[in-house]
């Protein structure tokens, strides 16, 4: 062969063997050097791809050396979770292959094979039909950007000296325990024996009711071999009531009297309250003295909201208090209230009333153990069934809810305007302002506590028949209580005329300012709800609730075995599950091609709605209505004037007063039913029941702050130094809780799933057909990591493996934050299906992730780089013995390994109607899968899909099958919060 026969006529690239222009041409990712390889030689191989992206995401300076390709490079590190127990896994076994009604136009598998090739172009990711907006980089730099903080000033949460006591909380609560002079307390006085406090904290906070316990205790001998001090459930309360101080306020009774009728009122003090959670000892470390505003960039240009110090609203109300009380703390009072059932029959309820303050973290006030909430009061429950005329009704409930609050709130007027000394618990006091500040509540309390009507805005002027416009162009209504035209006024602005409200008096009070977003009622409960029935009915039941029972199974998402709209009272959680995977169930609908784009848009508007950038909240609203049109279209929907719809547009403004949506969430007070409502209602014999009610709460109290105090006296808890000056004060630092991008740690399991598992068992159970080739791939790789891939593949054909079975092994950790499920079908001796085969798909790191501004996904999905998805079929270790013939000595060999199955790269734009990712099943040259064996540690957790469905998806598809048959996929961002905030 001449030397003119030596150069690429591609590339005019002379090389000096003929073997390396061979290679050149086999690796080349170059199309014009694969031409002018086919024309050389039609039967050459060309170059497609390896395990670390197709040829089209390579250049000529990832192959060195005479065209010679690395091949398999081996990747880098991170971790992942796997075979852990779900929650769902054996909920829909007998559900995978099960009859399901016929659906019109189900294809056979072989006709979805034929149309899919067909639905490629249509759903290019470089579509230009979508009406949504770009995704900005704003999210990377929420993730990786220092805070920078700018204090309000030199005074304000300033402590006052002169006013300091020397001992903190707990100090003070010791000395009014039981004790001799000049000597401290027993550690668990007023019990006499650690064995006594034991069994009444027992009795107390998770025993039985006081007649067995009294039972209990008079069984023969029980008392004496336990040398108890009470022998019955009477004298154990006698014993808290009168020897355990109290942290918290008492209740007292009230009468109501409406229409000659007397209703009860059982409420706490006010300042009290508030006084008992600012000086709770075990809140100490984490309370906030002072507004800051916080930053994402030096500059100071890009404004941070997440906690409720971090908001608007402390930072203007500061300066209205400082101008006249410079050095001031405020303590935003936030309540919430909420009817709810306590009975199972007989329709009986209770209305308490919560109280919490804002200097709390928002962690602390959403956790009930954190004991960062306080049940204020109960309010009457009556529905006035002797006022005979309903509108008369109506107007006197709305009347004596704000004439109790009135007077429940009555201590907040002068101590909002004068203030008055306060110590937290580490005894430093402190001149505060308790200010009510918002109100927590769902739609009905809204406009409740803003006495408009149903169906109206609680918070702007925006008539009925205009709620569904966006942007909202109305303004707050005006506070004109206590003028002559208050009466004319509430008929002109739509608003009723209650007598008094209660926050008429209260000072630095914006009611409709004060009314927050409702994620639970509003979003979850509300617009989810009615997308999820908008989407069904322009869908249709049969083949949404066909995709659903088809979705691949993952540890971030909730199985539906049997679809969604099977369920009945659907709850905010489970909302909150089916939006996980929603917007995959809209991808390939039926509709016409702008139909299809604006549903999807519509669908990712609402879901992009809850976890974005306030700039980008406003966008994804205007996304929604710019594409509502397809539910008029389609006959779905005559208008949107829905009031928790039209609430959305005021979701910004309520984020820039008060912090993110999860500081007044009415999740939290649902929660708080169960303790305060419906075990204190159980606690009870039915007869009179707030009155027991409120002190069976009382004693838990007690026994809980008894319980700190005695970790206290025993070393468990420690206090930090307290703030001398109001810049200390403002600089110190609050104990934090971790976020969302805490990095994943893998603990592998100490003994086996299965032991010695046969190579055949692997290659046919588990799916693995290619796994001797892949695990010689790997061995000389390993060998060799700077081998070329020729070199590679040669090497790897003279590896012999010295064994033939292999040890199985799975992931595991106390806590599961994510976990990935490798297991083959089972079934049973008479061929029953017992546990149906899954295989989950992860995140796998194949290179560094170093920005490169020549990467198309830098400046979207930074987080992306260098990661690919692959589908786990095995995770391994080899048996000990074999170690040593296979690898070099001196090598730290990986003791567990992955056999993966590759999807293709991520593509260069996610698809411009979704904005998810397209992926593919990854295949070699010769047509087989494309796989790879590799450390687990490489793994990074794992990761949803979203089938490509088709028009209609096929009937033998099932959540089992259908990574096998479904060949493209879009990458799901949406299955949690860790993911849409890392990937998206």
């Amino acid at each position: 062969m001449s030397d003119s026969k030596l150069v690429c006529s591609g590339c005019e690239h002379e090389f000096t063997r003929a073997n390396h222009l061979i290679q050149h041409f086999i690796t080349t990712p170059s199309s014009t050097c694969q031409a002018a390889a086919t024309e050389r030689d039609p039967d050459l191989p060309c170059f497609e791809g390896d395990a670390f992206g197709p040829a089209d995401e390579y250049t000529e300076g990832d192959f060195p050396g005479l065209g010679d390709d690395p091949g398999d490079a081996h990747p880098d590190s991170d971790e992942g979770d796997d075979d852990s127990d779900g929650d769902n896994d054996e909920e829909g076994e007998d559900f995978q292959g099960g009859w399901e009604p016929l659906r019109p136009g189900t294809p056979t598998e072989d006709s979805t094979k034929q149309e899919d090739a067909g639905d490629d172009d249509a759903m290019d990711v470089d579509s230009d039909e979508a009406t949504g907006p770009a995704v900005p980089p704003i999210q990377k730099v929420a993730r990786d950007a220092e805070v920078f903080v700018t204090h309000f000033g030199e005074s304000a949460g300033a402590p006052v000296p002169d006013q300091n006591t020397t001992c903190n909380a707990f100090e003070v609560y010791e000395s009014s325990l039981p004790h001799s002079p000049g000597e401290r307390p027993h550690l668990y006085a007023p019990f006499k024996t650690k064995l006594e406090w034991e069994v009444a904290q027992w009795a107390k906070m998770d025993g039985p009711s006081a007649s067995s316990f009294t039972r209990f205790l008079g069984i023969d001998e029980v008392c004496d071999r336990l040398d108890l001090g009470f022998k019955t459930t009477k004298e154990l309360n006698d014993l808290i009531d009168k020897k355990l101080p109290s942290s918290r306020p008492k209740f007292f009774r009230e009468e109501v009297v409406v229409g000659g009728q007397s209703f009860d009122l059982y409420r706490r003090d006010v300042i009290e309250c508030i006084w008992a959670l600012y000086g709770d000892p075990q809140h100490m470390e984490y309370l906030c003295f002072a507004p800051e505003r916080h930053y994402t960039n030096r500059d100071k240009t890009m404004r941070l909201f997440h906690d409720f110090h971090t908001g608007r609203w402390w930072w203007d109300t500061q300066k209205a208090v400082e101008a006249n009380t410079p050095g001031a703390t405020i303590i935003p009072v936030i309540l919430s209230s909420d009817k709810t059932q306590v009975t199972l029959f007989r329709n009986k309820t209770a209305y308490p009333v919560y109280l919490t303050i804002g200097n709390l973290p928002k962690d602390i006030r959403r956790k009930p153990s954190r004991n960062g909430q306080v049940l204020l009061a109960y309010l009457p429950t009556s529905k006035l069934a002797h006022i005979e005329n309903k509108a008369a009704c109506r107007r006197t409930l709305a009347n004596l809810f704000h004439a109790c609050l009135k007077r429940i709130l009555s201590g907040l007027k002068e101590a909002g305007m004068a203030g008055l000394i306060m110590h937290s618990g580490d005894g430093v006091a402190r001149h505060c302002h308790p200010i009510f500040a918002s109100y927590v509540g769902d739609y009905p309390k809204q406009v409740l506590v803003t006495c408009t009507y149903n169906g109206d805005s609680p918070v702007c002027e925006c008539p009925h028949d205009e709620l569904g416009n966006f942007p909202c162009e109305y303004h707050y209504p005006v506070n004109s209580i206590g003028t002559p035209e208050w009466a004319s006024r509430c008929g002109a602005e739509n608003i009723k005329p209650v007598q008094h409200p209660f926050w008429e008096d209260l000072p630095y009070v914006d009611a409709f300012r004060s009314i927050t977003p409702d994620i639970l009622h509003q979003l979850l409960q509300g617009v989810v709800k009615h997308l999820i029935q908008w989407i069904t009915d322009i869908i249709g039941e049969a083949e949404l609730d066909a995709w659903v029972r088809r979705l691949p199974l993952n540890h971030a998402m909730r199985a539906f075995h049997k679809g969604i709209l099977c369920l009945s009272c659907v709850s905010g959680t489970e909302h909150k599950q089916i939006c996980a995977f929603l917007l995959g169930l809209v991808i390939d609908s039926s509709l016409p091609s702008a139909s299809s784009a604006a549903l999807v848009c519509d669908t990712r508007g609402l879901l992009d709605f809850v976890d974005k950038t306030l700039e980008e909240l406003d966008s994804a609203l205007s996304m929604f209505h710019d594409n509502k049109w397809v539910f008029v279209t389609h006959g779905i929907r005559e208008h949107f004037n829905i009031p928790k719809l039209h609430f959305l547009n005021h979701y910004t403004r309520a984020i820039r007063l008060f912090g993110t949506a999860d500081n007044y969430n009415t999740e939290a007070t649902e929660r708080l039913h169960i303790d305060f409502a419906k075990d204190a209602y159980r606690s009870t014999n039915c007869k009179d029941e707030y009155k027991q009610m409120t002190k069976w709460l009382e004693r838990r109290e007690k026994i809980m702050f008894h319980a700190n105090y005695i970790s206290w006296r025993l070393g468990e808890r420690v206090f930090l130094p307290s703030p001398t000056s109001a810049a200390a004060a403002q600089s110190h630092i609050r104990v934090s809780f971790a976020d969302l991008l805490c990095p994943y740690m893998i603990k592998m399991t100490k003994s086996p799933t299965l032991k010695s598992v046969k190579i055949s068992t692997i290659e046919t159970s588990y799916g693995a057909s290619l796994f001797i080739p892949a695990l010689c791939r790997f061995v000389a790789q390993f060998r060799n990591p700077l081998g070329t891939a020729a070199q590679i593949e040669e090497a790897a054909h003279d590896i012999t493996i010295p064994f033939n079975a292999f040890i199985n092994t799975d992931f595991y950790d106390g806590e599961t934050l994510d976990s990935v499920h490798v297991y083959p079908r089972v079934t049973s001796s008479t061929g029953k299906v017992t546990r149906f085969s899954r295989f989950d798909t992860v995140l796998v790191r194949v290179r560094e992730a170093t920005p490169d501004s020549n990467n198309p996904l830098d400046g979207k999905s930074d987080a992306l780089i260098g990661l690919r998805v692959g589908r786990v079929r095995v995770v391994f270790s080899l048996p000990p013995k074999s170690v040593e013939k296979l690898f070099p000595p001196n090598v730290d060999v990986p003791p567990h390994f992955a056999y993966v199955e590759w999807f293709t790269r991520f593509t260069a734009r996610a698809d411009a109607r979704s904005n998810l990712y397209l992926i593919r099943c990854d295949t070699a040259h010769d047509g087989n899968p494309l796989v790879s064996v590799l450390p687990v540690s490489l793994i990074e957790g794992s990761v949803a899909l979203f089938p490509k469905w088709g028009r209609v998806v096929p009937k033998e598809w099932s959540s089992e099958n259908v990574l096998d048959r479904a060949g493209t996929f879009f990458m799901n961002n949406y299955r949690d919060q860790r993911s849409y905030f890392k990937y998206h």
